[in-house]
């Protein structure tokens, strides 16, 4: 038998019908417009998410999968020197156009395998800035 207690008050129905998720084409993540300063956005390319709190068994794949939607150009996930097989935890997803890079960063706190991974705007700014004083 099919539960009716919502009905039980009609004024309620009215005035907050009950939103059918399932007609949403994904419907928790497109729901939720992510709350994001869009002057925090590149300008221009490369436009490239941060992605911290990785699961150590993510692949290049796993995180095409988790933005699948999204126009990905590439993954970059840093690995530890001294153990290559070990990943950071952290890595980098570059996306080729904006809005593509704006929809990634709803994904924020969703979860990757059994992690609630971060999805941030990488700083290009202090990309350069490190490797400038590296090698200068």
């Amino acid at each position: 038998a099919v539960s009716t207690t919502w009905h039980s008050n009609d004024d309620d129905v009215y005035r907050a019908p009950p939103i059918d998720r399932s007609i949403l084409p994904t419907a928790p993540r497109a729901a939720r417009e992510p709350n994001i300063d869009r002057s925090r956005l590149p300008k221009s390319p490369p436009y490239t998410a941060f992605l911290g709190n990785l699961p150590y068994d993510v692949t290049e794949e796993s995180i095409k999968d988790f933005f699948r939607g999204l126009n990905i150009s590439a993954v970059r996930l840093p690995r530890e020197p001294t153990n290559p097989e070990r990943l950071k935890g952290f890595g980098y997803a570059e996306f080729e156009d904006i809005d593509s890079l704006f929809q990634a960063l709803s994904l924020n706190e969703e979860s990757l395998g059994n992690r609630r991974i971060r999805v941030d705007v990488a700083d290009q700014a202090q990309d350069k800035d490190r490797d400038d004083r590296c090698f200068g």
